[in-house]
């Protein structure tokens, strides 16, 4: 983001905190649902250009007339663009008696995620005076919003502001890293998509834009599909409700009609799901508290482990349906733990199933909210084996500066890693030596199937050739008598210039 940007988000900020909101995390959610309200107004205007160019039938979600509160609203009074030229009274009485109340039953399913999670969401801006100045530095943050991505970098700026976000796990996967991954496992129209730890949702955004982009027709154009799409094929779950809320909306700002954002503690007997998802993308939690007493029995199958990062890897496999796929982050300890677990998680994966590539990755690239290593798994669910070769990857660079301030820079390796991954046939004559390589499934099991790319790669140290002692030790004679001369000639010049002057200045001291 601009610096400009941050003061205005920072100025927005302020607004909240002196007119009496200063729990951060009621500033956010406050702050989501007016950037959902506002989203709702410049995705509706965007449908329906999408839909002209496609020749579909499309119902503004503001056309017409709905009762609210016992009194009739006429539905062009709740967008943004209407409301935010109103008094401050006027937009405040519209705000909370029409505006919120319309976001809250906005999907028509009560018994839907979006209208379960919404049922507690409180609009809490106290005054008029005050929603109008939100109102107002808000339209100029969007003014200022020119990056595809600026609303992920905001929320992600946010979320900077909270001391615990890095501690609870509240701070997203860089936007770049999850398109990276989505388009690595190229979603189809048919599949069923889930991410046991959502968030934000946004690897679940990220497919579904995936989707319009590349199979807009193969998805919106054919019934079936768009049924899907817009009921069935994205699935999150998260156990903190102000999430669920913020994952709902930025479900639905992105065209999905009926997101299913669920509270669940995905590790436990509260996700029952198994073998229903064809893709699973995923940067599950590192750490945290866990009640190992909760944890699904079936998931201890593998290996009695208290570690999140190995049971969400177990959890993925019971997840897929036989030939479905992952990609999910996990810490550089996953690829070499010596444990007992680590090794057993690492040995279903390559013997009853298919791992298809190990991605390492640069320890900045979650700066600055944690600075640890990590890596990116993609394997396939087959119950039968499958590993062959495995592509390891040693990303260096993806495109942003790897210290705390994250500038962009000219080298990026995603596009490598995307193209390579596509042709993974021609990488067999790649040599140990370069950035990416193959290794046969044999040589892992060897290593106890150690997976750090360390293992495998070969590192050419250059041959360097020193001169003998001796020359040296004369060359270091000759500086030194060097130096002693030049020493001689500055002490002269010195000498003569003091001399100098002491002569003209007595000189003139006796003609006065």
């Amino acid at each position: 983001m601009t610096g400009e940007l941050k003061n205005k988000i920072d100025s927005l900020w302020e607004i909240f905190w002196t007119g009496g909101l200063t729990n951060p995390l009621d500033v956010i959610e406050q702050m989501t649902y007016l950037m959902f309200i506002h989203d709702l107004d410049d995705s509706d205007n965007e449908h329906k250009k999408a839909a002209n160019m496609l020749g579909i039938d499309y119902q503004s979600i503001f056309e017409g007339k709905e009762e609210i509160n016992g009194r009739e609203i006429d539905k062009e009074k709740l967008k943004w663009s209407t409301f935010h030229d109103m008094g401050a009274e006027q937009m405040y009485q519209n705000m909370s008696e029409s505006v919120f109340p319309f976001i809250k039953n906005l999907d028509g399913n009560k018994d839907s995620a979006y209208s379960t999670y919404m049922q507690d969401a409180i609009f809490k801006v106290p005054t008029p005076l005050m929603l109008q100045k939100i109102v107002t530095a808000m339209d100029g943050i969007y003014e200022k919003m020119d990056a595809p991505d600026a609303r992920g970098d905001i929320y992600e700026y946010l979320l900077s502001k909270i001391s615990t976000a890095g501690v609870n796990g509240q701070f997203r996967t860089p936007r770049h890293i999850i398109r990276m991954m989505v388009d690595l496992m190229d979603p189809k129209p048919d599949d069923m998509i889930c991410d046991p730890a959502a968030g934000t949702s946004g690897f679940l955004v990220a497919a579904a834009e995936y989707l319009k982009e590349n199979k807009k027709k193969e998805v919106l154009l054919n019934p079936e599909n768009r049924k899907h799409y817009m009921n069935e094929m994205f699935t999150g779950f998260d156990m903190d409700r102000t999430m669920l809320r913020i994952g709902a909306m930025n479900m639905m700002t992105h065209g999905i009609e009926h997101p299913n954002i669920e509270y669940r503690d995905s590790l436990t007997d509260q996700n029952p799901d198994r073998e229903k998802y064809s893709l699973i993308l995923a940067n599950p939690p590192f750490k945290g508290s866990l009640d190992y007493d909760s944890v699904s029995n079936d998931l201890l199958e593998t290996a009695k482990t208290k570690k999140t990062e190995l049971l969400f890897l177990e959890l993925f496999l019971k997840m897929l349906k036989r030939g479905g796929r992952t990609t999910c982050i996990v810490p550089d300890g996953v690829l070499f733990g010596s444990s007992k677990a680590h090794k057993a998680i690492r040995k279903e994966i390559i013997e009853n199933n298919k791992l298809k590539a190990v991605i390492s990755m640069p320890s900045g690239v979650f700066k600055p909210y944690a600075g640890v290593s990590t890596a990116i798994l993609i394997f396939e669910k087959t119950g039968y084996g499958g590993t062959d070769d495995v592509w390891f990857y040693d990303m260096k660079n993806d495109g942003f500066s790897l210290d705390d301030k994250r500038s962009p820079i000219t080298e990026n390796d995603i596009p490598d890693i995307i193209e390579r991954f596509k042709n993974i046939d021609q990488e067999k004559e790649r040599k140990r030596t370069e950035q990416s390589f193959l290794v046969p499934k044999e040589e892992i099991v060897k290593n106890d199937y150690d997976l750090s790319i360390n293992k495998y790669k070969e590192v050419v140290y250059e041959k360097v050739e020193y001169p003998p002692t001796s020359e040296i030790l004369t060359q270091i004679n000759i500086l030194q008598m060097k130096i002693q001369q030049d020493l001689k000639e500055l002490e002269q010049m010195l000498g003569t210039d003091v001399l100098d002057a002491e002569f003209t200045e007595k000189k003139g001291n006796m003609e006065k």
